[in-house]
């Protein structure tokens, strides 16, 4: 393999290959013995042992899908009633965040006010009540 090449991109298609029905027997063969000898970081993931915020994107991706099949006025009860048992088996909220009950996290509502004074078209009023805060609550900006 080159050294140039992403490893988990070669791995993903050695899978494809071994799966594919109009690959050849041989060519499946050789493709298996390369996805055994590469490294076990690349080949043996569980799609489903992250969680949310894990930085999984992928995870991040497929959770967002579940929660918008619940505001789907289309989708069935049945798809509703099964998004809300796979975002609640990832520990994933399906309420919009400005219904929670509660309490924002205060590490992001910190980051939201250090971008804010970051932010060349916030006013100057704007990043004048975003200091105060973080210095309200001993934040480095």
């Amino acid at each position: 393999m080159s050294d140039n090449k992403n490893p988990e991109r070669v791995a993903a298609g050695l899978k494809a290959a071994i799966n594919n029905p109009a690959v050849g027997d041989e060519a499946r063969e050789r493709a298996s013995e390369r996805l055994q000898n590469m490294d076990v970081q690349y080949t043996d993931k569980d799609p489903n042992a992250s969680k949310q915020g894990t930085g999984d994107a992928h995870t991040n991706q497929v959770l967002g899908g579940y929660k918008a099949t619940l505001k789907n006025d289309n989708a069935g009860e049945e798809a509703k009633a099964h998004a809300r048992d796979v975002l609640d088996e990832h520990g994933a909220s399906y309420e919009p965040m400005s219904t929670r009950k509660e309490n924002p996290d205060p590490e992001r509502v910190a980051s939201g006010y250090k971008a804010t004074m970051k932010n060349p078209n916030t006013s100057e009023d704007v990043k004048r009540n975003a200091q105060e805060y973080l210095e309200e609550n001993d934040e480095d900006y």
